[in-house]
């Protein structure tokens, strides 16, 4: 599953919740100092990647005239030049390997900031960081799923993507995510 920054934050506190809630270290600092330094990582990788796309993106339109005169597929296009634009620039587009690098990253800076205290091995920790993630994303889905059957059942009929329904879908969604442990 592709993370988006909309999800950020949930997914920020999740490692958080977590870590607070792991027998396996001590925490130093507040959750939300924990959930704010996961989700600084986290945002940086997702806003690289934006960028992978848009230089992707340019690319096409630089040369849409070839791409129609030689009926390519566009989109195969774009993938194409997204991954070598990633392996350029070293950047992984495999989510398991992105989300090990990310768990790496996290851990290492609450360790640096001195947010936790632990006596194990921080491969342990990296991989509680890493089924955070992992959790969220294979959960997500079916969150979404859950809220907009919530809507549809709704006396009133809410439009998607009207200001109203994004409104109620965020409120209905939160609570989706308190009910399974997210916040």
């Amino acid at each position: 599953m592709r993370l988006k920054l909309n999800h950020i934050p949930h997914v920020a506190n999740k490692i958080a919740l977590d870590i607070a809630n792991s027998n396996l270290l001590e925490l130093k600092a507040p959750i939300e100092t924990i959930a704010e330094a996961a989700k600084k990582i986290l945002e940086e990788d997702i806003k690289k990647e934006l960028e992978i796309d848009q230089k992707a993106k340019n690319l096409l339109e630089e040369n849409l005239d070839e791409i129609e005169f030689m009926r390519a597929d566009e989109r195969q296009l774009f993938w194409m030049i997204k991954r070598q634009i990633a392996e350029r620039e070293n950047f992984l587009l495999s989510w398991e390997d992105r989300y090990n690098e990310l768990s790496h990253k996290i851990l290492d800076e609450i360790i640096l900031e001195g947010f936790i205290h632990f006596s194990i091995s921080e491969n342990l920790i990296k991989n509680l960081i890493f089924k955070s993630i992992d959790t969220y994303s294979k959960i997500y889905e079916e969150i979404e799923e859950n809220v907009s059957e919530k809507i549809k059942h709704y006396k009133r009929k809410l439009l998607v993507g009207t200001d109203e329904y994004e409104l109620v879908f965020e409120k209905l969604y939160e609570e989706e995510l308190r009910r399974k442990g997210f916040l």
